[in-house]
């Protein structure tokens, strides 16, 4: 929908400026010399509106369209080329080469549009305004093309450093998240060695448990390493403290801490995301949301899933940008929650304040207790 509204945008200004271009033409020079101008610009704009196709090809053949026109307005005494509507398709041809395609393409598009540029004054016209033109309609496209491209080159690099330092966080915790399974696999080990020597028929109980904890053990450990190999992919889940320490040391507004009933017995790496995930929602409000008086950390468990829910009563308007684009602690966070399948979504809520929402699923071992 939004390059949709972006093509009907650009084709209203190319439809704008061509007319008012044929009108000055016509005005200034009678007859029909505004035809060929309006030609040529109409065929660049168009290329403009379907440049997403194939945005080199397109690009090349609106500075072929353009590099034509300023020949033939030269030979014939034409009013000089490339005119407005040309530069306006030349522009948006120009950025949006900068902005997506490749660095050599890219550079290559550049070059011919500046070149297009200068040679308008090969075209007859004895006013500078039409280099002007020209020349400006091509540094809008540099700086439109350049500045986004930078950006998301600057974005996607410290994304990459938030996942790497994650990678690095996850290989110093692989050794006590498996060392943890291992070790409740070695106790039932032990465990079942005293039993066969008193009761023999509870063996077979034991040695379930055994093969529950090595499941655990295994399907741990493949997570573990699956993140760490996987170049680019989600990050890691944090070390498992207890949640009221936590609320304990926050040194922002008074936290309300809803746990449920007894000792749930979820696994360490569940326990961690919902550890990570409350810690960086305390941080983001008190980096972004000092006006909030009262938190609330709210961690449900379901039938087959594990709800939390961090919500502020920050008052409107919500720093929705500070809180969604400083420190990339969102992404942190929807990573650390993707990376066990759950789901992770944070914003304001209709009725005020602001709400982080997390879900995780938990075992089918853990579902039935």
């Amino acid at each position: 929908m939004r390059e949709w509204w972006q093509a009907a945008g650009t084709g209203v200004a190319c439809a704008v400026v061509l007319a008012f271009w044929a009108h000055q033409v016509a005005d200034s020079w009678g007859g029909g010399y505004w035809i060929f101008g309006c030609a040529a610009g109409a065929v660049v704009c168009a290329l403009a509106l379907v440049r997403r196709r194939a945005r080199l090809p397109a690009a090349v053949a609106g500075l072929a369209v353009a590099a034509v026109a300023i020949l033939v307005a030269r030979l014939h005494d034409l009013p000089a080329e490339p005119g407005p509507g040309t530069a306006l398709g030349l522009s948006v041809l120009v950025g949006s080469a900068f902005r997506t395609l490749p660095l050599p393409q890219a550079a290559g598009v550049g070059t011919g549009g500046l070149a297009v540029a200068l040679a308008s004054q090969l075209s007859g016209s004895p006013h500078s305004s039409v280099l002007v033109l020209n020349v400006g309609a091509w540094l809008a496209a540099l700086a439109g093309g350049l500045g986004p491209r930078l950006l998301a080159r600057r974005r996607a690099a410290a994304e990459e450093r938030v996942r790497q330092s994650e990678r690095l966080e996850l290989a110093r915790e692989l050794h006590d998240v498996v060392a943890h399974h291992v070790t409740c696999v070695v106790l039932q080990a032990q465990a079942a060695r005293l039993v066969a020597r008193k009761d023999p028929e509870r063996v077979a109980g034991s040695l379930a448990d055994i093969e529950a904890a090595g499941s655990d053990a295994l399907a741990a450990t493949r997570r573990v390493v699956g993140l760490l190999r996987e170049r680019g992919g989600r990050a890691a889940f944090g070390p498992a403290e207890r949640l009221g320490e936590l609320v304990a040391r926050f040194s922002g507004p008074p936290v309300t801490l809803r746990l449920p009933d007894g000792e749930p017995a979820w696994p360490s790496e569940v326990a961690g995301t919902v550890y990570r995930v409350v810690q960086e929602s305390l941080t983001n409000v008190s980096r972004h949301a000092p006006e909030v008086e009262a938190v609330v950390v709210s961690v449900t468990q379901e039938e087959q899933e594990l709800v939390v829910e961090v919500t502020d009563d920050a008052p409107p308007p919500h720093r929705t940008r500070g809180r969604l684009g400083g420190g990339y602690g969102l992404v942190g966070m929807r990573e650390r929650v993707e990376a066990l399948g759950g789901r992770l979504t944070a914003g304001p809520r209709p009725e005020g304040g602001w709400t982080v929402h997390a879900t995780l699923p938990l075992p089918e071992r853990v579902v039935r207790g």
